[in-house]
């Protein structure tokens, strides 16, 4: 396609955009893309963004795709779900297969129509994505609020963890008190050896003293045999 060819093009893109194509230079324009927002985004205080497609036509065109760029226009505000100074690069290289499916045919006008379901896409998604999140948060508010009055819902995995953590404690409230008793039987134990130790140190008089061997026991001499006959000392 020669130069008139490109000029014909750009006659039927006129005829097409007769507001939004301004000519740049004899083989350049600019075409101005109104997007429509989502259906789900209702914040009217918020303009439908704008995007501007430079076209320069190389001089094989369209034997070789044309040479685009995108850019905003300059007063406009920045849109809570594109950015095209950030969007650029991802939307471009999302046009190279239509380029690639054109060559050889006039391709300005798909290239316009696909950027736009492009770009919109992309807002779409982003709507859907901003959506999801709410509505998590908004879940996770009403399930905290449903804990306050209900309680924690008792699951199977969470009965299960309860028993489990039930069981190690009691196990290990048993086990304390098996070493508690232990360590009393061992003390009584104790006690009772030093009792016996005692009373094996125990000269005749205490012995009676205490009760432990008979009145008639020989105290001066110590002579216990009769009085200690049921009493069991150990030599």
């Amino acid at each position: 396609m020669g130069v008139d060819e490109q000029k014909e093009e750009r006659e039927v893109l006129d005829s097409i955009f007769p507001d939004e194509i301004t000519d740049l230079s004899d083989t350049s324009y600019r075409i101005s893309i109104t997007l429509d927002q989502p259906a789900d985004f209702h914040d009217e205080s918020v303009e439908p963004p704008i995007i501007l497609l430079n076209v320069t036509y190389p001089e094989t065109y369209p034997d070789v795709g044309p040479h685009l760029d995108l850019s905003a226009p300059p007063s406009a505000a920045k849109h809570p779900l594109i950015e095209v100074a950030e969007d650029k690069a991802q939307l471009l290289d999302a046009l190279a297969p239509t380029i690639e499916e054109s060559l050889g045919m006039a391709m300005v006008f798909t290239l316009v129509s696909t950027l736009k379901e492009l770009a919109e896409q992309l807002m779409a998604d982003r709507q859907r994505q901003e959506d999801e999140i709410r509505d998590m948060e908004v879940r996770k508010k009403e399930e905290e609020a449903n804990r306050k009055f209900y309680g924690t819902k008792v699951t199977k995995e969470r009965f299960l963890e309860w028993q489990a953590n039930f069981k190690k404690e009691m196990e290990e409230a048993a086990r304390v008190q098996r070493e508690e008793e232990e360590a009393e039987e061992k003390k009584k134990g104790g006690a009772k050896a030093a009792a016996k130790a005692e009373e094996k140190r125990m000269t005749g008089r205490q012995l009676w003293e205490k009760g432990l061997v008979g009145k008639d026991a020989d105290i001066e001499g110590e002579d216990l045999t009769e009085g200690v006959k049921e009493l069991k000392v150990g030599a």
